[in-house]
């Protein structure tokens, strides 16, 4: 398998993939739906709310948390999560511009 190149693409475009790939897999969407559900930052309730072993939210999370999409911060031995509204913020406006392109579209 070759490199990525990602290099030849701009840094918003390599942004995009970061986050469209870190949303790719149900349990992640899970979580994200779980933090908005709750409104507030978590710790460990998250692992009582998905059928996936602790270890498997776990990485879960990091991915998420690489991504930008959630933050975390250390309280005691824990780290509890929310949702980054930076990142979603950029996500949405990028979406958003992509729906206004197509309404205005006259193509197929």
């Amino acid at each position: 398998m070759g490199a990525t190149k990602t290099e030849h693409f701009t840094d918003n475009q390599n942004k995009m993939a970061t986050i469209a790939k870190a949303l790719g897999h149900p349990a992640r969407i899970a979580i994200i739906e779980y933090l908005m559900k709750v409104n507030e930052c978590i710790c460990g309730d998250i692992v009582n709310e998905l059928p996936l072993a602790q270890p498997t939210v776990s990485q879960h999370l990091k991915e998420l948390k690489n991504a930008g999409i959630i933050k975390g911060n250390i309280e005691g031995n824990s780290i509890c999560y929310c949702i980054d509204e930076e990142t979603i913020k950029i996500f949405n406006a990028y979406f958003s511009s992509i729906v206004q392109t197509v309404a205005k579209s006259k193509c197929c």
